[in-house]
């Protein structure tokens, strides 16, 4: 699949890029990605931190039961119990489910291609001007190995633009936002983190 590669300042093209059809041209499965978002959830989740009880302490049978709650050392009447939400799933899995995520996007017309994410002076105000120009409210930004800076400086008071390294690339935040916009730098990231 080729898309023309657009400026952020203007929005002319300078040139395309061929997307890979091993990453961006499959068919998505909305099971696989429902297992992966799902276990994406869960993995941020804190477990719960568990209090003792009365069977966790260890006390002498004085006082009829000094393991009861009055006494100071007693066990916590109707305390948090330990409770965990991780599942694993298989690390080929997770990435078929970035594939897909990937290819849903370039299937339903939502991906751009920007030549890199220089924003002159870091100004909120005029990234603005340009995102609106090239249509692009709520979008997911994916630059190369780090983000770059100015641009992450001018987007971080803009609500819906959220900025990632390729790496940091995951199927939840990719299918949340209307529009997914790659830098050059991260289609070649993105290509190599499943090809090598």
């Amino acid at each position: 699949m080729k898309l023309n590669v657009l400026t952020l300042d203007g929005g002319k093209s300078s040139g395309d890029v061929e997307l890979s059809d091993d990453v961006f041209g499959l068919e998505p499965r909305a099971d696989i990605l429902h297992r992966v978002v799902t276990w994406q959830l869960e993995k941020r989740r804190a477990p719960a931190a568990a209090t003792r009880e009365r069977s966790d302490v260890a006390r002498t049978a004085r006082h009829g039961d000094r393991r009861a709650p009055i006494f100071i050392g007693g066990g916590k009447a109707h305390g948090q119990r330990a409770r965990t939400f991780g599942h694993s799933l298989n690390k080929k899995v997770r990435a078929l489910g970035l594939k897909m995520a990937l290819s849903a996007k370039a299937k339903s017309g939502a991906i751009t291609v920007l030549d890199n994410l220089d924003v002159k002076g870091g100004k909120t105000k005029e990234l603005a001007g340009q995102l609106a120009k090239l249509n692009l409210n709520k979008a997911l930004f994916i630059d190369g190995e780090a983000i770059n800076v100015s641009f992450a400086k001018a987007s971080s008071n803009l609500v819906g633009v959220n900025v990632l390294p390729a790496i940091g690339a995951n199927v939840y935040d990719i299918l949340r936002a209307d529009s997914l916009v790659l830098t050059r730098a991260a289609v070649e990231q993105l290509e190599a983190r499943f090809n090598g």
